[in-house]
């Protein structure tokens, strides 16, 4: 029994799950690096669109993912129950929720200028954003249909193929990018546009690649066969544990989607050195993200086997290593950030000092709270293996909306810390977070009124 292995043997068997799911995480961040470094090469205030266009795309991303991330628990603890058929209609009831979800949220994506000139955006960030949330809206569709697959090879340990489709998209989407936002080699300069077109090529090809694999991988799980029977039970499931996850996911997006906002109150280049520091800040998180995916997946399978003890063991071996990597994570962050900012500005843009110190100052705001980041991501991932999704929700939304937003903007305005007041907000509703869910891991695995395996 794997439960009887030294945590050592354990900490290295979830290592080597989460390395591919890492890996994967890190190539979708890359997608993102390439537009927001390209596009900082393009012009400042299209870097600010980007951000703000990126940020709004994402929130109803996110939202919609919840389905997907429902599919991976399920799908480990059916799968380690051998129970094939199960598994295969959880995974075709979490397209068509995804997809139903893609198909009404679409018209949000061609209004996106009044709105964020309503949430107090400049209006001409707001319409360069637009004329990007309106092309990257359809890119909904197969980004949602990709996750769901990938989230279903990811519960029955099969994480290396989504690593290397991938990575082979990122590398198609610079020279994509390359094309049409300045508009080489005959094509037009698109400039915020062509950052969006090729993210919906992008999105596209990796829904056809991921899902040609799955089937021929797993011919016994046939899994498109009676595709467009409705399933309720399977159908009801799913949408019970995904929308609670999407509103948990969404709680803690919005938080981030509200920090830039409220900084794009300090003008374009405060937000583009938010974006620039945010987005360096979200490849240490990619890396807490696939090691709790990891643990989701190793805590589903013990919920498929109804092992207490494996359950416990494998939370103690997650944490540790949530622990270490913040560690490393700090002292990176700290060590490095002016550099990593500076990647991202042209050499000759008259307000790159002032971007690379801004971003380097929220950068040692981003290694301060590296713990709190791991923990709660960790402690989600955990209470999703065990299917405990509901009351995770309340929780992060009571971190995230009423604890850390408030914070921010305290911080930020009165006080008059400026930027990182923001994001010693943003620190506050993580820390917050990350107390009251592990909290919840505990008393579940230790209650036996509640965890009956």
């Amino acid at each position: 029994m794997e439960n009887e292995q030294t945590f050592r043997a354990s900490g290295k068997n979830l290592v080597k799950l989460a390395i591919p799911l890492i890996g994967t995480h890190l190539a979708n961040v890359a997608l993102g690096i390439t537009d927001t470094v390209m596009m900082g090469w393009y012009s400042i205030p299209a870097l600010a669109a980007l951000v703000l266009g990126n940020a709004y795309f994402f929130i109803f991303f996110l939202f919609g993912a919840g389905f997907s991330f429902a599919v991976q628990p399920l799908v480990a603890s059916t799968s380690s129950a051998g129970e094939i058929t199960l598994a295969r209609r959880y995974m075709r009831m979490g397209l068509w929720l995804s997809l139903i979800y893609a198909i009404l949220i679409l018209p949000l994506f061609f209004n996106a200028g009044p709105i964020l000139i309503f949430l107090g955006q400049a209006s001409d960030i707001s319409g360069y954003a637009e004329n990007y949330t309106r092309i990257v809206g359809f890119g909904l569709i197969p980004a949602l249909w990709a996750m769901v697959v990938r989230f279903f090879l990811s519960g029955l340990h099969l994480t290396k193929v989504t690593l290397i489709i991938t990575l082979t998209t990122v590398l198609l989407n610079i020279p994509l990018n390359y094309l049409l936002i300045f508009g080489k080699l005959g094509f037009p300069e698109l400039g915020v546009s062509g950052a969006a077109i090729s993210s919906v090529i992008v999105q596209i090809i990796t829904a056809l690649l991921i899902t040609a694999y799955a089937l021929w991988k797993l011919p016994e799980y046939k899994l498109l066969v009676r595709f467009f029977n409705f399933d309720k039970v399977a159908f009801l499931k799913v949408a019970k544990l995904g929308l609670p996850i999407g509103t948990s996911i969404v709680a803690e997006a919005g938080l981030f989607t509200a920090s830039s906002i409220m900084m794009g109150w300090f003008g374009a280049v405060t937000l583009a050195a938010h974006g620039i520091a945010l987005q360096i800040a979200s490849v240490m998180f990619m890396i807490h993200l696939g090691l709790a995916e990891a643990s989701t997946i190793r805590a589903g399978n013990a919920w498929g086997i109804k092992n207490l003890e494996y359950l416990k063991k494998g939370a103690k071996v997650a944490g540790s290593c949530s622990v270490l990597f913040s560690f490393i994570a700090m002292i990176f962050l700290i060590t490095f950030g002016d550099m990593l900012v500076s990647f991202y500005v042209d050499i000759d843009d008259p307000a790159r000092d002032q971007i690379i110190y801004i971003g380097a100052l929220l950068l040692i705001a981003a290694a301060l709270f590296q713990f709190v980041d791991g923990g709660q991501a960790m402690a989600l991932g955990l209470l999703r293996g065990i299917q405990d999704t509901t009351v995770p929700m309340l929780i992060t939304i009571l971190s995230y909306w009423l604890v850390g937003i408030p914070s921010a903007y305290f911080f930020a305005f009165v006080t008059n810390w400026g930027s990182l007041g923001i994001w010693a907000g943003l620190g506050t509703g993580l820390g917050f977070a990350a107390t009251l869910l592990g909290v919840r891991f505990i008393f579940l695995v230790n209650s036996d009124r509640k965890v009956t395996l």
